[in-house]
Formats: C-alpha cells, structure tokens, sequence
C-alpha cells in the first residue's frame, strides 16, 4: 500500500473512533459543585439538592473550589458518608481546585473531613446513572483520558467539545 493509501486507511480508522466515542466525549459536562458558592458551610449550600438537579453522566468532571485551610474533600464510602465517618477515605484531596473525572457509573460519595463540616451538610452524593441513549460506549478495558479544563468563571456546567478536540488531534497525527 502506497504513503497516501495508508494515510487515508489511518484517517478512515481515526474516524470510526471518534464516530463510537465521540458521543460521549462530546456529552461530557464540567460542574462545579455548590455552582457559585462552591464547597463551604457558609450560606446554607444544600448539595442534595444541588446534586438532585444535574444528570450525571460517564465522562464528566466536578470541580470541588474552597479554601484549602478551612476544608478539604473525601471520597468515601456510602455508609461513611451517611454517618460522616472521615476515619478511612477512599481518596482526599487538599488542593483547594479539585477536578475529579467520574469514570463509573453509579454513586460518588465526597464530603469535607473538618471536624464538623460533614455534620453541618458540607457532602455530596454524585449518582451517574445508566446512560439510556443509543452511543456505543467506550470498551472498559481502555482507560479514557478526558481533558479537564478549568471551569467556567460563572460556575454554570459547560459542555465540552471532546469529540471534536479528538477528531483534531487524529488529523493532526495522520497529516
């Protein structure tokens, strides 16, 4: 097979992936969890409810913004979670900028491990549930690298344009 031949069968395959993944990647939301206020106890955030009004989905990012000297964000099991038991987190992060990738569907439990702020309402469910359209999803036995940029000043979720940014990178590999 002649340069140009193969040129075009690696382009037609970079298309084929973006065409199975692109559906995903292109559907992955940025959310900054508590929107505006972020992860605090000040102003009565009330993350049920801030959770119960997203849709979740594989691919997705939340940002976890706050003061690193007052607060910091656990992962951590359902029953510590309901009970606000931080004795043995599955994940802590201290950054104070944190970006986690929900790569799992299902529940994602995070709370603050200050002594009192999980008490006070400082925690998170995050539920993905069962995606129900018809995009083929990515095979398990792939890792995903999803690029996670910053969020959007207003706090507002942002759509991001991962199917595209794909397709880009793919051409530029092949050109």
């Amino acid at each position: 097979m002649g340069f140009a031949a193969e040129r075009v069968a690696a382009l037609m395959a970079a298309v084929f992936v973006v065409m199975t993944m692109g559906p995903e990647l292109a559907a992955a939301t940025v959310y900054k969890v508590g929107d505006a206020a972020g992860w605090t106890i000040i102003g009565g955030v009330d993350y049920k409810q801030w959770a119960a009004t997203k849709t979740f989905q594989v691919g997705d990012v939340v940002v976890f913004e706050y003061n690193p000297q007052f607060h910091n964000v656990m992962r951590v099991t359902h029953a510590m979670y309901k009970s606000c038991n931080v004795s043995a987190p599955l994940e802590t992060h201290t950054s104070g900028n944190d970006t986690i990738a929900i790569t799992i569907r299902g529940h994602h439990f995070f709370v603050c491990g200050v002594p009192g702020h999980c008490q006070a309402g400082q925690k998170v469910d995050i539920n993905v549930l069962r995606h129900t359209s018809a995009a083929v999803a990515p095979s398990p036995s792939v890792p995903l690298v999803i690029p996670t940029p910053a969020p959007a000043p207003s706090g507002a979720a942002t759509r991001l344009g991962g199917g595209l940014a794909l397709l880009a990178l793919l051409f530029s590999v092949v050109a």
